[in-house]
């Protein structure tokens, strides 16, 4: 029996969380080395922008496979709010 808890794109999720923290390894060693503020700012953005999107990943994902075995299938010329609620959710 598969685990509900698993959908397919939690594979690419780990792939861009594993590459976030490596990149953030990489912003303490830039703070350890005394690089420019700048610099390491820039490279903060990147790694804040990468969780993000793993993480809009992660509940698109959700509301795609979870939600529609809570609710049933919705048919695609009916799903305009749920794709509306997935583009809001960007803004959380």
């Amino acid at each position: 029996m598969p685990d509900p808890h698993r959908h397919t794109s939690h594979p690419e999720v780990v792939k861009r969380l594993k590459r976030a923290a490596g990149h953030l390894q990489g912003v303490v060693e830039m703070i350890e080395a005394g690089r420019p503020c700048l610099d390491i700012a820039q490279q903060l953005h990147a790694v804040e922008a990468a969780i993000a999107n793993a993480k809009r990943m992660l509940i698109h994902d959700h509301l795609d496979h979870c939600l529609d075995d809570a609710v049933g299938a919705v048919p695609h010329a009916q799903r305009g709010p749920i794709e509306a609620f997935k583009v809001i959710t960007k803004y959380l």
